[in-house]
Order: structure tokens, then sequence, then C-alpha cells
């Protein structure tokens, strides 16, 4: 009996022990995922995919560290233990096999102590940690003894003498007492201009602050103040250390949590959105002091606490007169500024676009959008005449995208496999149509079933989206099958505007853009077509022993290549048993028929005028995309305009027909800040390349934030400033408006912080406030732009009547140009700025050239080639090259640069116009010169 019991204990202690044993190897890493998720977060790692800058990792250790990243930083300790942990069970596990059997074996070393260690803090880690998030570390008698520390109240401490250093206390005293009565803390308005110790003003530490300053009163402490200004007591720590060791007015300095003096002004971190109901954002103003002279929320007027017996009293702030503080306060956000552009009214989503006027289109099909719009403006740049003098104007080169599609363009051109605001989206399916419950892009190429019968109040949108998505579809490859859609001119009627021209169309009406679009009489003549489409690749089939047309198409032992094929008609009852047999080989002959009505054989899907799809039976595709009218006609005109076709061109001899593009602008000109290329100043910006700022000392190198060099890219584009709501606009299309205003904010306080501290002088802003129009801008007497430098030398240039000045001035400004507007920044804001500066430059090129082909014709080629380098799709360069090369009898060097223009316009798909081939023959067939004849 006593041996039955014994077998029975060990038993229920060997499962036990199993129990405990798979809770520690398998449940904590479930908890440590779950609770804590990726665990370097605290280092700047934010994400497994996205490896961090030095930037990144030097900004997230000096930064005050949120909660979230002190969960992180014990997750990482988790993990660590667990491997630990993990670690020494397989040495216990291969030391008890190992002992079975065999001689008797030394006692492990190192048993014990750091193995029960090991499992004891991971599981006080899961437990203790993990489920109660960051609230945890507040529970333990070290951290209670802080936190403790931070109620105690403000002292009153008399101004230090200048010869008294002044004494720091490191690590908080033992607590005597406890003072829970505290006043609530008294909060100003605007941040007072308090005297310092050497008389000058509130010093530039605190005016950088992100989440703005406060003066201490009588009952203050750094817990109440963490809770009044941040929502969150326990983030006293953050307040701390952003103000250790800084000396204050008195003398002293915050170097014990637990002593703050009355008078001191104290530095707030930016206050988290998420952290409590008065958050930036949420509704409820924040009763933080904003920056001097800085947007802030209208608050009542702050009651004022009698001061303590022998404390100064406090300086009154001089209005208008303070310098403005850096941005950081989420009180900015609540209060629109002056001359605000007006917010997008639409909500995107992290799958899609609402469009302005009426629809929403997927991501998929706004990345196929702007692809197309990308091309256009390549075109543009390819026809671009270079008319001298050039348009020195700050403004952008119009963009060439119909406004309908503007807002399409700037999101869609942020899509790819993976992106700052959303999340990856892979590759963009051909045909994108819309996306499944999952929010993946959805192909019409892909859909199961013999077609797709449209009906509802969203089944016009949604063909019009169709329509738009198919012929968008490799638009912009070369050698790619695009795909052929064949319709009706009663229904395209319907899918464009009242009144308004079959966009794009040949003169007969029947066929758009190398017949993509065939536009047929009616429905009967539509089916016709399918049914001679379906035969003629039947026959293909059988002839080449295939299955399909995508097996077909995959073999180099024929060139009957065939596209994807899209009958888009309204449904019949007529043709239904014909339309039936075309559906019938959808699958194998690449046959996708699109029916907007009801029709027998055909699943049915029910589209609302958002876009949402119902069927009877389940559908992959969840939410259909869908356009205007105005839309879809603004994509034909687009298409229309970037697809290679045979052109007639432009001679460079010819006069300009039209204002050159680059002197229209969307928005009024700028004045530009006259800099000369020799002007002095604490900052050296340069944006034309990559975005650089350069001191006396040598470039900066770390501690600038990618966004804050985009901040000062924008700005030099505007030296007139721009909002908080247009810089945001700008910067972060698809980011939600109220973070992306938090972004430009940090970015700017960044930036002032760097400039300060790489320049040596703490009072110069460089990114100023003006508090009458709401803006932000360089200071032109601190930061040189050699973008502005540049303008100043092309408008000198222009306003030159001596050739030997103006080539002067046109060579400086080329020096200044060493790259594209705002290098290595895709925002489409910046492309617009770039084709315009270059356009400029060009012209400039052009007019060198000229100046110098006389007297010194290898230099003028020279010039042009490098202005090739520059622009290589212009065509009036190469024009002006080849002319050059037959002036100087050089055939060879006219076909070597033909054959280069056609290299490059290869890419486009496109050829030379015929004006450029026009010019090229001439050279090559030199004619006896007679007066008024030109070469």
């Amino acid at each position: 009996m006593p041996g039955a019991f014994a077998v029975i204990a060990r038993t229920v202690r060997a499962v036990l022990a199993l129990t405990a044993l798979a809770g520690f190897t398998a449940g904590v890493p479930w908890l440590l995922i779950v609770a804590a998720g990726w665990p370097l977060d605290w280092i700047g790692w934010h994400q497994p995919s996205a490896i961090p800058s030095a930037d990144d990792l030097y900004t997230a250790v000096t930064s005050p560290w949120s909660d979230h990243m002190l969960l992180a930083l014990l997750a990482t300790i988790g993990w660590v233990l667990w491997a630990q942990f993990l670690r020494d069970t397989t040495i216990e596990i291969i030391e008890a096999f190992a002992a079975r059997g065999g001689p008797p074996r030394p006692p492990a070393r190192r048993r014990g102590p750091i193995r029960w260690v090991a499992a004891a803090l991971v599981g006080a880690i899961a437990g203790a940690v993990l489920f109660d998030a960051a609230r945890a570390i507040t529970h333990t008698p070290g951290t209670a003894v802080a936190d403790a520390a931070a109620r105690n109240p403000a002292v009153t401490v008399a101004p230090a003498r200048p010869d008294t250093p002044t004494t720091a206390h490191h690590g908080p005293r033992p607590v005597l007492t406890i003072d829970m009565s505290a006043t609530t803390p008294t909060i100003s308005t605007t941040a007072p201009s308090a005297t310092h110790r050497d008389g000058g003003a509130v010093p530039s530490w605190v005016r950088d602050a992100p989440g703005g300053t406060h003066r201490v009163v009588a009952g203050d402490n750094l817990w109440d103040l963490a809770a009044t200004h941040l929502g969150d007591p326990h983030r006293w720590r953050e307040i701390y250390t952003l103000n250790r060791g800084h000396e204050q007015a008195n003398g002293y300095a915050l170097t014990d949590p637990d002593e703050i003096h009355v008078g001191w002004i104290l530095a707030l971190p930016t206050r988290d959105t998420a952290a409590g109901p008065n958050a930036a954002g949420s509704g409820s103003p924040d009763t933080s002091a904003p920056p001097a002279n800085e947007p802030g929320p209208a608050v009542p007027p702050p009651t004022t606490a009698a001061p303590a017996p022998g404390t100064p009293e406090p300086p009154v702030p001089e209005p208008d007169t303070a310098e403005p503080g850096a941005p950081g306060d989420p009180a900015d956000t609540s209060t629109p500024a002056p001359d605000t552009e007006p917010r997008q009214d639409e909500q995107d989503d992290e799958a899609g676009i609402a469009l302005s006027a009426q629809g929403w289109i997927s991501l998929g099909l706004a990345a196929a959008i702007a692809a197309v719009a990308t091309l256009l403006r390549l075109q543009h740049r390819r026809r671009a005449r270079l008319t001298f003098p050039p348009p020195a104007s700050i403004a952008p080169h119009p963009a060439p995208i119909p406004p309908p599609l503007t807002r399409i363009d700037t999101i869609g051109n942020r899509q790819g496999p993976s992106t700052e605001d959303h999340h990856p989206t892979g590759p963009t399916p051909p045909a994108p149509i819309g996306i499944d419950t999952d929010a993946a892009e959805v192909s019409l190429f892909h859909l199961p079933g013999p077609g797709i019968a449209l009906h509802g109040d969203g089944a016009i949108p949604a063909a019009r989206a169709t329509l738009a998505a198919v012929l968008t579809t490799n638009a912009t490859e070369t050698a790619v099958l695009r795909p052929v859609v064949v319709t009706t001119a009663n229904l395209l009627a319907q899918l464009l505007p009242q009144g308004a021209p079959a966009v794009g169309l040949d003169p007969d009406g029947t066929a758009y853009d190398g017949e993509r679009l065939l536009v047929l009489a009616d429905t009967a003549a539509a089916i016709t077509h399918a049914e001679e489409e379906m035969i003629t690749r039947r026959r293909l089939l059988d002839t080449f022993n295939a299955e399909t047309i995508t097996d077909l198409n995959t073999r180099d032992d024929h060139a009957e290549t065939q596209p994807p094929y899209v009958l888009l008609i309204e449904a019949t009852s007529r043709h239904a048993s014909r339309l039936n047999a075309v559906t019938a080989h959808r699958a194998a002959l690449d046959l996708h028929p699109i029916i907007l009505g009801p029709h027998d054989g055909i699943p049915a899907i029910e589209v609302t005028a958002d876009g949402t799809v119902t069927s009877d039976e389940p559908h992959p595709v969840a939410r259909w995309s869908t356009l205007s009218a105005d839309d879809l006609a603004a994509v034909l005109t687009m298409l229309t305009d970037s697809l290679a076709r045979p052109e007639a061109g432009t001679d460079v001899d010819d006069p300009p027909v039209e204002t050159s593009p680059a002197s229209v602008t969307t928005e009024a000109t700028e004045p530009v800040p006259a800099q000369p290329d020799d002007a002095d100043a604490l900052v050296r910006l340069r944006v034309l390349g990559p975005a650089t700022v350069t001191t006396d000392t040598g470039p900066i190198a770390t501690g600038m934030r990618s966004g804050s060099y985009a901040t000062l890219a924008l700005l030099a584009a505007h030296p007139t400033g721009r909002t908080l709501d247009q810089l945001a606009t700008d910067l972060h299309p698809t980011v939600d408006p109220a973070a992306a205003v938090k972004r430009v904010r940090t970015d700017i306080t960044s930036a002032r912080r760097v400039l300060r501290t790489a320049t040596g002088h703490d009072e110069p802003m460089f990114i100023v406030y003006d508090p009458a129009t709401g803006r932000y801008q360089l200071d032109p007497q601190t930061v040189t732009v050699d973008l502005w430098q540049m303008l100043t030398a092309l408008d000198q240039a222009t306003s030159s009547d001596d050739e030997a000045t103006m080539l002067a001035a046109l060579r400086r400004a080329a020096e200044l140009y060493t790259g594209d507007f705002a290098e290595g920044h895709d925002h489409t804001w910046a492309t617009d700025y770039a084709s315009g500066y270059r356009h400029q430059i060009l012209t400039a090129y052009a007019r060198i050239a000229e100046i110098l082909e006389a007297d010194h014709s290898d230099q003028a080629i020279a010039v042009l080639e490098r202005a090739t380098d520059l622009e290589p799709v212009n065509e009036e360069l190469y024009q002006r090259i080849m002319r050059i090369h037959g002036r100087q009898q050089r055939p060879d060097a006219v076909r070597r640069t033909l054959r280069r223009l056609e290299e490059r316009l290869a890419d486009l798909d496109t050829e030379p116009s015929q004006a450029t081939r026009r010019i090229a023959e001439r050279q090559l067939r030199p004619v006896t010169q007679v007066s008024g004849t030109r070469s």
C-alpha cells in the first residue's frame, strides 16, 4: 500500500513538473508576444522589417521613455531570461538522460541557483509585468519610494550666490512625509520670459520643450504635473529626465525628484494622444502652456496662487517680442492658423481612398493611376521647350495631372511593397477592381465563374472603375501585354460626363490607344466581336496544342500572344444564348465578360453607392472601386497624353506656339530672398540634390531627423512660409491629420535643436514663426539656400543686356544646381518642384551653349551633354547637339546623338518625333547654304 501511494505521488509530481515546464517553455513566449509584441521598440527598432538608422537609434535612446518603451525593454529582458531558462532546461535533460544506464556522473557545476532564478524571473515578468502592462513598475519598493519622492511639493529657495556652486544631489533622498493634499498647480497660458541669473531670457533648452513649459508655483510636484499636463502621473520621470541638470534662474538645478523650487521653469514632454481624455486631438483642450506667439487653444484665464514667502515675483511676459518656442505643444492642433488650407473631408482607410467628388478606389488602382501620371510627367519633359529667358520662379512645375486625380496621384505614388503609413500591400495585381474581406487587392482576371453581372446603385460607378483599372494595367510597361476592352457607344456615353466626347478615340470613333478600347455600335456588334475573338483564340489553342491562352503565351514557338479580353456591355435577353457561349470559355480563352444588369447563368452581385458588395453566395470582392464620370474622363485624358504614338514634334528653330509649361504656375509666385552665392550665414542649406545642412564646422552628419530635412526642403520652396496644416498635408498626405501635424512639429523642434548645437548659438530660431499668418519660414538672415542663390543668379542673367555678365550669371546658376530638388524624397510635391527647377536650369544651359557656339563649339556641346545628363529625355537638347555637330561636318556624331536619344526614349516605349528626325537628316545630308536657309 505505501508503495502504491509512492507511485501515485511520483506520478502527480511528474505531471505537475511537466505542466510547469511546458508553461515556461511555451507559455512565456506566447505571453511576451501577445502583451509586448516586437520587443526592440525601446532602441528605436519599431518593426522587424524596418532596420533603424543611426539617427533613429540615437533619438530613441536620448528621448524621454514612454511606458510602451519600458514595457518593450522588460519584454526584451524576458526573452533573454526565457532563453537562459531554455538553455538550462536543455542541459538538465541531456544530463538526466546521459546518467541513465551509465556510470555515475559527478554533480554538474553551477546547478541550482541560476536555473531556478531564471525560471522565477520569467514567471514574474509574465505574471506581474505583462498582465498588468506598464503599471507593474510602480509596485516595486524602489519605485514606490521614487514615486513618493515625486509627490513632494515645491519649496522656496533663495537665489544662489554667484560664488556658491550648485550642490547636486544624486538619487532620491529618504522620504519622511508624503503630502497628498498638495494644491492643484497653477497653469500658465504663456511661456513667461523668466529672468535668468545672468540677466538673459528663458534658457534655450526650455524654449524647445516638445510639450510646452510650466512655471513652478507653491504646491507643485512632479507627480501632479505629470497627471495634469501628460494625463498620467507615472510619467513624472519624463519631466525629471527632460529637466535634470539644467541650471535654473536661482542658480540651482533639478537633480533630485523630491526637490523642485518655486519659480523654476520646467520643460514638458509631448503629451501622448492616447494618454487620457485631454490628449491632443481628443476634443478636450490641453491646458498646458503653448510656446510664446505660437498657436494654442483658448483657455480661461489662469488662477494665480499666492507665492510663498521669499519667492521672487515672476517677471511679466513681453507679448509680441518673445521668441517663438519650438513646435511640440499639442495645443497647436486645436486652433487652425490663418491662411491654412482646408482639410480634406474624406476619410481614407488603409485599403483605399475616398474621392473628393464621389466614389472610392483601392490602393492598387490608385497606384496604377499614379504610374500613368509618372509616365505623363516624363512625356511632358520630353516635349518641353527651352525658351530663354527662363522664368526665375520658386513655384513648382504645373502638375500635368487633371485636378480630379491629383489626390489619387499623391497617395498612389506612396504605395508599394512596404510604405511608412500603410501595411505592406505586395505587388499590385493586374486590373485591380477592389478588395476582399482581408483588405487584399482583387484582380478582375482572377475572379471565379463565367463572368460578373453588376447591379445596384453602384453598378455604373463600378463599371467606370473597372474600365480605368483595365486600361491602366501595364500602361507604363514596355513589351508587356495590355488588356483590351470592348464596349458600346451607348454604354460609354453613360460612363462619361453628359455631353462629353469620347476622349482618346480615333477619328473613326471605333478605337482608342492602339485598339485597347474598342467602341462598337451596339450590344449585338460587341457580342459578335467577342464571338470572333473566341473562335480565333480557340483555333490558336488547337493549332499549338495548348490548353489555355495563359499556357500559350508562356511559349516561345509562336508570335500569336493574346492579351486579356474584357467585354463590357449591358444585359440583353435577345442575345443571352450567344453571350453564354462566350462566357463558357472565360478561363481557357482569357475572356472576361462584365454585364450591367441581371443575366441568367452569370453570378449577380449588388454594388451599393459606396462600393460595398452583397451577393447570394460568398464573393471574393468585399468592396468594389467606384469612380465618378469626371474621374473616368480624367483617366482617359491622362492615358491619351501619356501613351506612345507617332508625333510631329517641334523643331528647335520653330517659335514657341504657347507659353512654356514652367512659366504657368498653379499658385501665386512667392518672392525669393535675394541671396548671392557668396552670402554668409550660420547655416547653409542645400536642397538641389540630396538635402544637406552645413555650418562653419562642416556638414551636419548626425542628429537631424529625415523628416526635418524634408521640412527644410519644403520651406525652402516656400520662402513666405507654410502653416502647420499645409506642411502636414504635403509631407504626410496619408497620415491622420492630427498625427501628421505632430510629426511636423517634432521635425521642426529637432531641426532647431540640432542647428543650435551645431552652430554654438542658442538664440537664433532658424525656422521662425509669424503669428500674423500662422506660418513657419526659414530665416534668410541665418540660413542660406542654394535654391534661392540659383534663382538669384538666373534673375541677374535675365535682367542683364551684357552677354559676358549674362554668361557669368548663368554659369553660377549651373554650378549651384547639383541635382534634382529634394533628391531622395519621393513626395509628389517634391517631384513637381523638381520638374520646375530642372526646366529652368536646362534653359540656362541652352542659353550658355548659344553664347559659346560661335567661338567655342566644343564647349557648347559639352554644356549640352551635361544638360542631357540632368534630363535624358528632352528632345530639344539632342536637336541642339545634332545641329552643332552638323555645322561642324560631323555626321558620325549626329548619328550617335540620335541613337542615344532613341535608346533613352525606348524606356518610355516611344521614339523621337518627326521633327527631331528631320533635323538629323538635314545634318547628315548638308545642302549648299543660301541666305535664309537653316541647317
